[in-house]
């Protein structure tokens, strides 16, 4: 419960000691990391009358004396402005101002300056920086994510732009565990090392006040990596709720946007997937796609016992009960078609897509050796008319990826039949993914054929055969939570950043992926802490990826490369 928990105690403490009618002023990334840890009920209760975004009140005059507005916003200079202009053009009663990371001496100062009024009533930094879309995963929703993989020297400014966020991010989780961390780094990545280097700079440095809290006997663990170590897994598709949720139709924010799917009733449109808001969901979300068909049956026929017995309403005492539970009678209703609705049509992408065929040989390329079959595998897809151009792509990728140095012949002649099929194939895109995150790149040993141990273990579980070959495939993370709870992460390939080292295991490990997590990443970590192995993990990153967001950075990254002189 971790994350969410340290949200949902941070809005509780902004509004409850604030009696009366409120309006809640939010700018575009906490409205984010509000919406998922608090419902608008959960407000209501709050007597929160009235949700606005910091850009829509600078624009609006309306006087509104009578309510005592809260803000809960990023210290930027932006908003600072805007602040400043809505202090001196009062609209409400009181202002109480809270801030989701540190606030500089220089803004507090523009604040006070601002006030001339005297309405501000308090001002207070609350560390919510991140949106915790799972007890145990936070993302920072950055719209430009691509730039991880340029070079500095393509767009200084704008990189640093990206740096500062990522550290804000990661500053405000162990601020809100009260934690100072050791911080490592995957040793092939500058962005990686730039992050850590400027993290480590802020927390026991610029700001080491801040962050000295009692000291435990272990320091917990910060190991920043970047998303091209493990260029895999946001290429698969994925065949576990949540994760197949998001590959198939999008989710943003713990919602689902279900408008342009054909016939789905009004109240469908939008859905809400939350595991602290829906229990199916949570006992779910990372089943495999079989057993949540069947587990939606079981939710159906509950229903339907529960319908019929409502049917039988003869006494004024039936028909009392039947009041008194006619709300979660309601919201069962809701929450079985919910799953109901995503669930068929996301049977019928599959169907259309083809994506079974499609899928076993993707987890092939993934997880099995064996180039001649593999080239026989994605030639065959590749004629197979009722592909779509983005699996065809994605295809090609994962050829690339294992066997990049194996057949180069072979690899050239499918780029030249994918060129020939896919009308959307933008040339050279498969030559910029191999120069970010082919085999020269990587840090970690993502096909387990490295160390030796690894390839013991691939050979063992080849003999002992797969239990699901749709869910064959594990990402590098799992490797590298086994490292560390082995205590066998190596230095040389995970460096420790300045002189802060670290003897035994850590209890809590924050792994940051610069580039974007995937839900089959978050799944692993799940399994993984409820191994029970003493060692709790949280996972982080700049954005939630599916493949279609992969791919969309990496041809706006090869964009810009192409256009700038200097690459």
């Amino acid at each position: 419960m971790v994350l969410v928990s340290a949200v949902r105690d941070y809005i509780n403490r902004m509004l409850q000691d604030i009696s009366g009618m409120k309006v809640l002023i939010l700018d575009s990334q906490t409205v984010s990391s509000v919406s998922v840890v608090y419902s608008q009920s959960d407000l209501l209760q709050k007597e929160i009358f009235l949700v606005e975004l910091m850009d829509s009140i600078s624009k609006s005059k309306e006087s509104m004396s009578h309510l005592k507005a809260v803000y809960f916003i990023r210290p930027t200079s932006e908003n600072i402005n805007h602040l400043r202009h809505q202090l001196s053009n009062a609209r409400f009663g009181e202002y109480h101002l809270f801030f989701s990371n540190m606030l500089k001496d220089t803004q507090i100062h523009i604040l006070a300056d601002s006030d001339e009024k005297e309405i501000v009533q308090q001002i207070q930094e609350f560390y919510a920086d991140f949106i915790a879309i799972d007890p145990y995963h936070f993302t920072l929703n950055m719209s430009s994510n691509h730039r991880y993989m340029l070079p500095a020297v393509v767009d200084p400014s704008s990189l640093q732009h990206y740096c500062d966020r990522v550290v804000d991010g990661i500053a405000a989780v162990f601020l809100a565990l009260k934690r100072r961390p050791i911080i490592r780094y995957s040793r092939t990545s500058d962005i990686a090392k730039r992050i850590a280097n400027e993290t480590s700079k802020l927390m026991y440095q610029q700001e080491s006040g801040l962050f000295d809290f009692r000291r435990m006997e272990m320091s917990p663990l910060l190991l920043i990596v970047d998303r091209r170590d493990d260029p895999v897994t946001p290429l698969l598709n994925q065949w576990t709720y949540q994760a197949m949720v998001h590959e198939l139709i999008g989710i943003q924010d713990n919602k689902v946007d279900l408008r342009n799917f054909g016939k789905v009733p009004q109240d469908q449109q939008e859905v809400v997937l939350s595991s602290e808001q829906d229990a199916f969901f949570k006992a779910n979300m990372h089943e495999n796609f079989g057993d949540i068909g069947m587990n939606i049956k079981r939710m159906v026929d509950d229903f339907q016992q529960v319908a019929k017995s409502n049917q039988n309403i003869q006494t004024i005492e039936d028909m009392a009960k039947f009041v008194d539970n006619y709300p979660e009678y309601r919201k069962m209703q809701g929450n079985v078609s919910k799953h109901v609705t995503l669930v068929t049509e996301m049977s019928k992408i599959v169907e259309e897509r083809k994506l079974m065929l499609v899928s076993e040989t993707e987890q092939e390329l993934a997880c099995n050796g064996g180039q001649a079959a593999a080239f026989e595998a994605v030639t065959n897809l590749l004629n197979n008319e009722s592909l779509s151009d983005i699996d065809r792509l994605r295809l090609v990728m994962l050829y690339a990826l294992r066997y990049e140095k194996e057949s180069p012949v072979q690899l050239m002649q499918l780029f030249n039949k994918l060129a020939s099929r896919s009308a959307k194939y933008k040339p050279g895109l498969m030559q910029f993914l191999l120069k970010q995150a082919g085999v020269d790149k990587r840090t970690g040993d993502l096909y387990g054929n490295r160390d030796l141990l690894n390839i013991a273990r691939n050979m063992a579980r080849g003999l002992k055969g797969v239990e699901n070959v749709y869910t064959q495939h594990q990402p590098l993370l799992f490797q590298t939570m086994e490292s560390i709870t082995k205590g066998r992460l190596r230095d040389v390939d995970y460096p420790f950043v300045g002189n802060h080292f670290q003897q035994g295991r850590p209890q809590d490990v924050v792994i940051f992926i610069v580039g974007g997590t995937t839900y089959e990443e978050s799944r692993s970590v799940a399994l993984q802490n409820a191994s029970n192995s003493g060692i709790r993990f949280i996972l982080g990153g700049s954005v939630v990826l599916n493949s279609e967001r992969f791919l969309k950075d990496l041809e706006e990254a090869q964009r810009i490369a192409r256009s700038s002189t200097n690459i």
